[in-house]
C-alpha cells in the first residue's frame, strides 16, 4: 500500500501535470524502498512485542516462536532499520537536503517506541501510528518539492503539496479509526497482556460509540468536497460516490449495530479498502 500510494502520488499525480518535480526514477524507487524497509521493521518489532496478545487474538497468525525464532525476528529488525535508514540518507544526501535524514530517523525511532510502549496507552499509540501512515504519504511531497521550490514556482507547488496534504489527512482519519475498530476487535487479548486501549479504558460499548461518531468525519468531509469541488467532473463524482462515500456510509452503519469480533474485523477491512480506493483516486488527474 505504501509503495503504491508513493508511486501514484510522483506519476499519477505529480508528473500528470507535466512539471519537472525533484526527484528521479531511481530516487523515487529508493524512497520507496527506504520507506517499506523501515515499515517492515515496524511490523517486525510489533509482531516480536504482540505474542502474547496474538495467542488470544490472532492464534493462527503467530509468526514470532512458531516461523522464526525471536532472535532471528530482532536481527531481521535492526537490518530492515539499517537499511531503510541509510537509504534515507543516501536520498537525503542525493537531494541536497541532508537534513531530511532526520524523518527516517524519527519513524524507525517512534515504530519502536509505539511497539514496546506507546501501543498500550490510551489513544496515543493510535494518533502516532495514524501520523505515520500519513506521513508516508508526505514524504513523497517533501523530497519532490522542497529541493526545486523557488520564487517562481512557489504558489503552484504549494498547491499541489496542499493537494498530497489532503491525502495525508484522510489516510490519518482513515487509519485512526481503523485502529479504534482493531483495538476493540482485539479487547480480549489486549486486556490478558495489561493494556490501556480506549475500549479497555471506557468499555467496549462507548469505544464502539465513539467508532461510529468517528466514522461519520471522513464521511461528511469527503461529501462535502465532492458537492464543492468535484461537481462538474461526472466520472470523479460517479468514483466517489461508489468506492469512497458509499463504504463509508456501510461502515457508520455497521459501527452503529456492531457487537462481535467478527463485525469490528469486517469493518477493519472495509476501511483498508476505502484507503486503498481513496488513494487509487489520484489516478483520476491523470485520465480525467
Amino acid at each position: 500500500m505504501i509503495a503504491l500510494v508513493q508511486l501514484l502520488v510522483k506519476y499519477a499525480f505529480l508528473e500528470s501535470f507535466g512539471v519537472s518535480f525533484g526527484l528521479t526514477t531511481l530516487q523515487i524507487l529508493i524512497l520507496i524502498l527506504a520507506t517499506a524497509c523501515i515499515a517492515a521493521a515496524g511490523n517486525v518489532i510489533n509482531d516480536i512485542y504482540d505474542v502474547e496478545t496474538d495467542f488470544v487474538n490472532k492464534p493462527g497468525k503467530i509468526i514470532i516462536g512458531k516461523s522464526i525464532s525471536e532472535k532471528t525476528a530482532y536481527n531481521l529488525f535492526i537490518v530492515l532499520n539499517l537499511v531503510g535508514v541509510g537509504l534515507g540518507y543516501y536520498l537525503s544526501y542525493s537531494v541536497g537536503r541532508s537534513g531530511f535524514f532526520s524523518i527516517f530517523v524519527v519513524i524507525s525511532a517512534l515504530l519502536y517506541v509505539y511497539a514496546s510502549y506507546l501501543k498500550q496507552t490510551f489513544l496515543i499509540g493510535n494518533i502516532i501510528i495514524s501520523m505515520l501512515v500519513a506521513l508516508s504519504i508526505v514524504v513523497v511531497g517533501i523530497f519532490e518539492l522542497l529541493p526545486v521550490i523557488t520564487t517562481e514556482n512557489r504558489q503552484t507547488l504549494y498547491t499541489f503539496f496542499k493537494i498530497i496534504l489532503d491525502y495525508s489527512i484522510f489516510a490519518f482519519i482513515i487509519n485512526l479509526i481503523r485502529e479504534i475498530a482493531k483495538d476493540i476487535e482485539d479487547i480480549n487479548g489486549d486486556y490478558k497482556a495489561g493494556m490501556r486501549t480506549l475500549p479497555i479504558v471506557i468499555g467496549r460499548e462507548r469505544a464502539g460509540n465513539i467508532l461510529f461518531v468517528l466514522s461519520l468525519i471522513p464521511l461528511f468531509v469527503v461529501s462535502y468536497y465532492v458537492i464543492n469541488s468535484l461537481y462538474k467532473n461526472q466520472t470523479a463524482v460517479i468514483y466517489f460516490l461508489v468506492f469512497i462515500i458509499a463504504p463509508l456510509l456501510y461502515i457508520s452503519i455497521k459501527s452503529f449495530s456492531a457487537k462481535t469480533k467478527k463485525d469490528y474485523h469486517h469493518i477493519s477491512s472495509i476501511l483498508k479498502l476505502v484507503m486503498f480506493f481513496g488513494m487509487l483516486s489520484l489516478l483520476l488527474y491523470k485520465y480525467n
